[in-house]
């Protein structure tokens, strides 16, 4: 048989197949795809063909392989750093959900994400959240990050969750696509959800007083479907966001305003750091690109910083 997977926790994988049935099933002994040392072989998002086995009444999917994915995304697992983790494959879009505060999403995290993002082929889309909560000052920060996104070519849409505001526009850019939602936890991605399908009831939590971040809802990526032909994979709370095997040499690529430069620098193989007659650098100074952007990738490619917690734009206002 044949199907997509909508649910993992690890161990169990609930499998859709075309007919609308669901079956519960597992992978058959040791699984490992060549190439990736993943916390978890089969994703959400993933073709699969499995037979099914009878344990006494029980009829137990059993996979036995995954097909061809067409795009995923990646990073490294939170407690083993030489593992990674997939969070959800075969998409046609992610929705990186953004919060000025409470909590606070960084530029580095956003920009690691878009990077990823670019290097395996999911187009994204930022959501600036909880902007009936932003005073005139905050407000304007917001305009300021969400215009340099676009500047870039990333579609900005700034919402509420709360009150509903430009919600409409996300359903109309989700219409009969695969959508993943991500962001930390506590930046309204069940609230989001609930509001765009109410009937999902997908639990939302309160952020944390105390240190001001969210409380893990989702504890699994979950694919649901929605009454207006879109599919949504809803997934934990991302803390932090390591990036997986990307050369130094080929970072530069998944930042599109540097990867329309690369041809213009002296060296064919410039790491657009110290190197002579960089067409990069020069955009820089020539206020042509963005400092806070620069600032990511030359984080992501030393390797200086592999935290989230870090704002690059703020120096550049």
């Amino acid at each position: 048989m044949r199907g997509t997977v909508y649910k993992s926790t690890g161990s169990w994988y609930t499998v859709k197949v075309d007919d609308g049935r669901f079956f519960e099933c597992r992978i058959k002994g040791k699984f490992r795809l060549k190439g990736i040392k993943s916390t978890n072989p089969v994703a959400v998002g993933d073709i699969v063909k499995f037979e099914i086995e009878r344990l006494g009444d029980d009829a137990i999917g059993v996979i036995s392989q995954i097909e061809d994915r067409k795009n995923y995304i990646i990073r490294k697992s939170v407690n083993l750093s030489k593992q990674t983790h997939i969070i959800a494959a075969n998409l046609d879009q992610v929705f990186l959900i953004v919060t000025l505060n409470n909590p606070k999403t960084y530029t580095l995290f956003i920009d690691r994400f878009l990077a990823t993002a670019e290097a395996y082929e999911v187009p994204a889309v930022l959501l600036f959240n909880k902007i009936d909560s932003y005073d005139i000052d905050e407000l304007a920060e917001v305009k300021y990050l969400a215009a340099m996104y676009r500047d870039i070519g990333y579609r900005c849409v700034g919402i509420s969750a709360k009150t509903g505001k430009n919600v409409d526009e996300v359903k109309q850019l989700m219409n009969d696509k695969t959508s993943m939602f991500a962001g930390h936890s506590g930046v309204g991605k069940s609230t989001l959800i609930n509001l765009i399908e109410p009937q999902l009831e997908i639990k939302t939590a309160e952020i944390s007083e105390q240190h001001l971040q969210g409380q893990h809802t989702t504890t699994f990526a979950e694919m649901h479907d929605l009454s207006f032909g879109a599919r949504i994979i809803d997934t934990p709370g991302i803390k932090g966001f390591g990036i997986v095997d990307m050369e130094p040499s080929e970072i530069g690529d998944y930042f599109p305003e540097f990867f329309i430069l690369k041809g213009d620098c002296k060296f064919n193989n410039c790491l657009h750091l110290d190197e002579p007659k960089c067409a990069v650098k020069v955009a820089l100074e020539n206020n042509e690109v963005s400092w806070s952007r620069y600032k990511s990738y030359v984080q992501m490619v030393t390797g200086d910083d592999d935290t989230y917690r870090i704002d690059n734009y703020g120096e550049e206002k």
